[in-house]
């Protein structure tokens, strides 16, 4: 190495055997020289050729360009070999490699660092003068490519003639060790009879998904943000991707089809590397093909690990590895497959060993990354067994859930982030769905910033997964417009915060403020008043939608929409609703839910942190300002006027449903002071229900204000389009604008003036009225095939267990003479009844389940954790303590329809008994049959 070697005659390293004499004299004139002319630079390449590398170099040659050097590529033997001290710059981009450039000018003390020299995706930038040498020195080749782009930018921005700062002694690094979004390979209805999640990726479903030009533009905004990782979120891809020899039936496309899908993943894999991202897919638990079910006659979704099922899966996995072997997977457990331990052996015994599999046949020296998705299983039990198994294993849990609420996670879910984190693998923080913020445009700048730190202090993640801000329609935004527009450019602001701080979350927040407001000068062009006024706006907006939801919401989870509004049943009777009450400890503020506050009033006691007055105060209050501020610079924008509209119409949006929930929850206090405290006739003091008409009647004005604004500015409020969506009323379709769900608020708060009237003119409900015994059900008959089941007659005396004696003791009429099927509660708790049931016709079947939370009995499908949970309509209680047994809770019968057929039933592990099978069509009138002592659901026929 020339620059390296000494003067026998007394010269130094740098300059072979040129004197000293003239030396300086020389330095000066090549340095005028340099500056005269100012334009020529040279690249150096490095030995070992890298993409990422050449990526990073496109970008500098991109800004010398813009400035117009003149660029000379030459090669690090050549440089060596060459003279230095020419006065022209030279750019080198690499690693700390054994046997690089950068590993010898460190050797020779030519290149220190002031900081720790650079590991991983970490870099440093300096500008060596003595060789005229500018750097970038990464950890990785990403990192390099990091560099790159950052020198890129001081280039750029360089005012004198140099190349850029002589001063140059710069590092960075990532705080988190994966950075990137989610993009779902999904749509925003179920295609019958394919169930959630269930979609072959074909050009007619997903035409943007083989848009190159489209995916190019996305990657390099990805790149810009410095993300390395791409999920892409499918139901059961291998049925689009691998074709198997032994199950030829499972492809569901067409073989053009195939091939375009295995050249585009190809593509799209290339695309990603070149730009340090890492493209992951993500696949459930257990989800088969549409062809191959109808072929063997068995559910799409497997509740249970079969030799079918698991050969099937293993087989797949191992061709996809052999076929991509650059792409990554991500695992979901469930939500088809039930019961924890069949989870964690599925994962043990089906998915590890098919990694490997694919690993040894594919010739690779290492083992993929393996991301496991801690929703619907017991995570820890999992990772406790595959740690020793796999050394290359991630995991991954919900942020705040399936929304956006807070940066102080707490309780349960924050326990589950600690202890997934303590395993020593890379644990990504999951930050999901977003239905609170649904369907309006979120920039919170600081909002995000501290989640960023909490996410790292508080759960201890040093990964992020990134939902768009509407998943299920992507890459469309939901606005009303001519053209649909994109997510990634709506949005860019909502990418462009996560990213910037997923990062560094520990900016200066004070700097903060200059470095948006200088974005925001730049994007709207707009002067720094004006910029200033868009931070404070659109950090007020993002205040509102987290507030509203984590104090009075049902849930976080992706049944409820929450821009669309609650029914005062919800705020009046949230137990009826199934509350997650994981939302009020895990993912809010200090503070009460409504119910418990009222309650705390009456018995005099103080109230516990932020009360629903507190919430509402401050939730219109931001949005007030909000929408003051965008108001204030609409006139003033020299770009992007049109965004800046969108962004006030949102804030306007949010002023009316701010307001509108304000006054609803100032009626519903009313009204649950009148239910704690009336007798038990339902009498009370009246002027309480009266005065709920007043602030009832003007939340009702401030949503009709909504839904005519929405009208024009919205297509659909939820992206999820389906009857998974509950809150405030179910079906995401029928009821997925503010317009549709108008009517049915409209009509709830007319029953309730209706039926107030009648109580103060002495009429309440049930008075006079002569109860009628309920009639019996008529059964269908079905046949029990290869299961340790018996049928058995539904009527008193009977047991409901095959192992234990538990004879009905009380019963509600509907049920009595159904037939039944049983079995060992024993074997239900330990691996959980696998019920094989053939039916001639459309059927119900009537499933008991216990009112108890104990370990030994089946738990009901939870909409939170299983988006499957109400594919068959049995999510709702139909008869309420209709059942009695001895040594058994009181039960609640449930109704799940199976089309004619034959269906394997398993809901997971647990005791419950079947208690009757009837026609489809059977109207089964819902009801609390009483049978526990309880007294019946009070107040809702106030709405109804």
């Amino acid at each position: 190495m020339r620059c390296c070697e000494a003067d026998k005659e007394g010269g130094t390293a740098l300059h072979g055997k040129e004197s000293n004499k003239g030396k300086f004299e020389d330095v000066y004139s090549k340095t005028e020289e340099s500056m005269e002319t100012g334009k020529k630079v040279k690249i150096i390449r490095e030995a070992a050729e890298n993409k990422r590398i050449e990526t990073g170099l496109a970008r500098i040659e991109e800004a010398l360009n813009n400035r117009r050097f003149d660029i000379e590529y030459v090669t690090e033997a050549a440089w060596e070999a060459g003279e230095q001290r020419t006065g022209v710059s030279s750019i080198y981009v690499g690693t700390r490699r054994e046997g690089g450039l950068i590993r010898r000018l460190e050797e020779e003390k030519l290149l220190l660092y002031h900081t720790e020299a650079p590991e991983g995706e970490g870099f440093y930038l300096a500008f060596l003068s003595g060789l005229n040498l500018f750097v970038a020195v990464g950890g990785t080749e990403t990192g390099a490519l990091y560099g790159a782009m950052a020198l890129a930018d001081r280039i750029r921005a360089e005012e004198t003639e140099a190349v850029a700062d002589h001063d140059l002694a710069f590092a960075d690094a990532p705080a988190f060790r994966l950075r990137g979004p989610a993009v779902g390979l999904q749509l925003t209805k179920v295609e019958p009879p394919r169930l959630t999640y269930e979609y072959p990726i074909t050009p007619a479903r997903f035409p943007w998904f083989y848009d190159k030009a489209l995916w190019e533009k996305f990657l390099e905004q990805l790149l810009e943000e410095r993300c390395n990782v791409l999920y892409l979120w499918t139901g059961q891809p291998f049925s689009s991707l691998v074709k198997l020899e032994d199950y030829p039936e499972a492809l569901e496309v067409t073989e053009e089809e195939y091939e375009k899908n295995r050249e585009m993943f190809g593509w799209l894999t290339e695309e990603c590397d070149r730009r340090g991202i890492w493209l992951v897919l993500k696949f459930y638990s257990i989800h088969i093909p549409l062809p191959l079910a109808e072929k063997h006659h068995i559910d799409l979704l497997q509740t249970s690990i079969t030799e079918l099922n698991r050969d099937y899966t293993y087989k797949s996995i191992v061709k996809f590895i052999t076929s991509f072997p650059h792409i990554g997977l991500m695992v979901c457990l469930g939500e088809a497959l039930r019961g924890k331990q069949n989870k964690t052996d599925w994962f043990i015994q089906t998915i590890i060993p098919a990694v490997k599999e694919g690993v040894r046949e594919a010739g690779l020296k290492e083992l993929p990354p393996l991301i496991l998705r801690g929703h619907d299983c017991d995570p820890n039990a999992v990772m406790e067994q595959a740690v020793p198994l796999y050394d290359h294993l991630y995991t991954m849990w919900k942020y705040n859930g399936e929304g956006l609420t807070t940066y102080l996670p707490a309780g349960k879910w924050q326990d589950i982030h600690e202890r997934l984190a303590s395993h020593g693998q890379t644990h990504i923080m999951n930050v999901h769905v977003l239905a609170d913020l649904e369907p309006f445009r979120y920039g919170a700048t600081e909002f995000i910033r501290k989640c960023m730190q909490a996410g790292r202090s508080r759960l201890n993640c040093n990964g992020l997964h990134l939902y768009p801000l509407f998943f299920w329609d992507w890459p469309y935004a939901p606005d009303r417009e001519q053209e649909r527009l994109l997510q990634m450019e709506r949005d860019w602001l909502w990418y462009r915060a996560w990213f910037r701080y997923a990062w560094n979350p520990d900016r200066d927040p004070d700097t903060e403020r200059l470095y948006w407001r200088d974005v925001f000068a730049g994007h709207f062009a707009v002067d720094t008043d004006g910029a200033d006024r868009i931070y404070r706006a659109v950090n007020a907006l993002g205040q509102c939608a987290p507030r509203i939801l984590r104090r009075v919401g049902i849930t976080e989870g992706n049944r409820q929409t929450m821009s669309l509004g609650m029914t005062m049943s919800q705020f009046t009777n949230v137990k009826r609703y199934r509350p997650n009450y994981e939302l009020w400890r895990s993912v809010s503020t200090p503070g009460e839910q409504p119910d418990d506050e009222i309650r705390r009033m009456l018995a005099g006691e103080p109230f516990y942190g932020e009360t629903t007055a507190d919430m509402c105060a401050e939730a219109v209050n931001y949005a007030r300002t909000a929408a003051a501020l965008f108001r204030s610079v609409q006139e003033n924008a020299g770009k992007n006027r049109q965004e800046l509209a969108h962004w006030l119409t949102d804030a306007e949006a949010m002023e009316e449903l701010t307001l509108s929930y304000a006054k609803k929850l100032e009626a519903a206090f009313c009204i649950l002071h009148y239910k704690y405290t009336m007798d038990e006739n339902l009498r009370g003091d009246l002027t309480l229900l009266e005065d709920a008409v007043a602030p009832w009647e003007e939340s009702l004005e401030h949503y009709r204000r909504l839904a005519k604004l929405t009208e024009r500015t919205y297509l659909y409020a939820c992206s999820m389009q389906t009857r998974q969506r509950k809150i405030p009323f179910t079906d995401g379709s029928a009821y997925g604008h503010w317009t549709q769900c108008l009517p049915e608020y409209e009509k709830e708060f007319a029953c309730f003036k209706a039926h107030l009237e009648e109580m103060k003119n002495g009429i309440f409900p049930g008075e006079g009225e002569e109860e009628q015994e309920a009639e019996a059900l008529s059964g269908v008959p079905f046949a029990l095939e290869e299961c340790a089941c018996e049928t058995y007659t539904v009527q008193k005396g009977e047991s409901i267990f095959t192992d234990m004696a538990a004879p009905i003791t009380m019963l509600a009429p509907e049920l009595n003479g159904l037939t039944g099927i049983r079995f060992g509660l024993g074997s239900a708790m330990s691996e959980g009844a696998r019920i094989v049931l053939k039916v001639s016709q459309d059927v119900k079947v009537l499933i008991a389940y216990m009112n108890a939370g104990g370990v030994e009995w089946l738990k009901l499908p939870d909409l939170e954790t299983n988006t499957h949970a109400d594919d068959r309509g049995g999510l709702s209680v139909v008869y309420a303590n209709a059942l009695q047994a001895e040594n058994c809770p009181n039960c609640n019968i449930h109704a799940y329809f199976y089309e004619k057929g034959t269906h394997e039933i398993y809901m997971g592990t647990g005791g419950f008994t079947i208690v009757g099978v009837v026609p489809a069509n059977a109207e089964l009138q819902a009801r609390n049959a009483g049978l526990s002592g309880e007294t019946p659901e009070k107040l809702d026929w106030l709405y109804e």
